[in-house]
């Protein structure tokens, strides 16, 4: 499978970077870059990507409007985007997650570590590891609904449940199947399940929606 990627940075040479360390991967290949929030969604809207690596800080348009423009088009509803930043700050993962990213990502990792997260991100998974998580959604529990709906957990399985507090967590399809002794293939029908239910775009939004209603308190 080919992961078709769009890159969003002000910074030429962070493109250029970026598009190099992604290209080694022959699974990846860069189908559009943007220097603003505005030519992002421009060159998301035209190539259709799989995922878009969209720095947070942009002049103009930056990339939280630019995130939160894309998920707000129906057109665009297989696009995953993936927050990238400098800074690794609550406020900042925050804004990503509440504009509907699928994952954040500091500018300072391997090469080995962004090539993994936009095939996990195009796979499905969402991009937050368990200390990113837990810090940010204990900001979350306070927050406003931010385009969310906190939908009742009434309607869930028990083993939906389990599955979803094992997404609020951080982790992937494979470590879920591995923690609740279920095959991979069963892990992402429950997790389909999750998101028609809980009227979620993706598995960060079952992550928001999970500590929202109680189900996973910050530790």
């Amino acid at each position: 499978m080919t992961v078709r990627v769009v890159i969003a940075d002000d910074q030429e040479l962070v493109r250029a970077g970026l598009r190099a360390l992604l290209e080694r991967d022959p699974e990846l290949v860069v189908v559009g870059e943007a220097a603003d929030g505005a030519g992002a969604v421009a060159s998301v809207t035209a190539e259709q990507p799989d995922v878009v690596l969209m720095d947070l800080q942009m002049p103009g348009t930056d990339g939280i409007e630019a995130t939160r423009r894309i998920v707000a088009d129906p057109a665009l509803a297989a696009v995953r985007v993936v927050a990238l930043t400098t800074y690794g700050t609550d406020e900042h993962v925050f804004s990503a997650i509440r504009a509907g990213a699928a994952g954040f990502l500091l500018k300072d990792c391997g090469p080995a570590e962004l090539r993994r997260a936009v095939k996990l991100v195009a796979a499905g998974d969402a991009l937050l590891s368990p200390a990113v998580t837990r810090r940010v959604m204990d900001a979350a529990v306070g927050a406003g609904p931010g385009g969310v709906r906190s939908a009742p957990l009434a309607g869930l399985t028990g083993r939906e449940r389990d599955v979803l507090i094992e997404v609020a967590g951080g982790r992937s399809n494979d470590e879920i199947a591995a923690a609740l002794h279920l095959s991979p293939a069963t892990v992402r029908t429950y997790v389909s399940h999750l998101l028609t239910k809980m009227d979620a775009r993706d598995r960060a939004q079952l992550v928001v929606v999970a500590y929202r209603t109680g189900l996973v308190r910050p530790s």
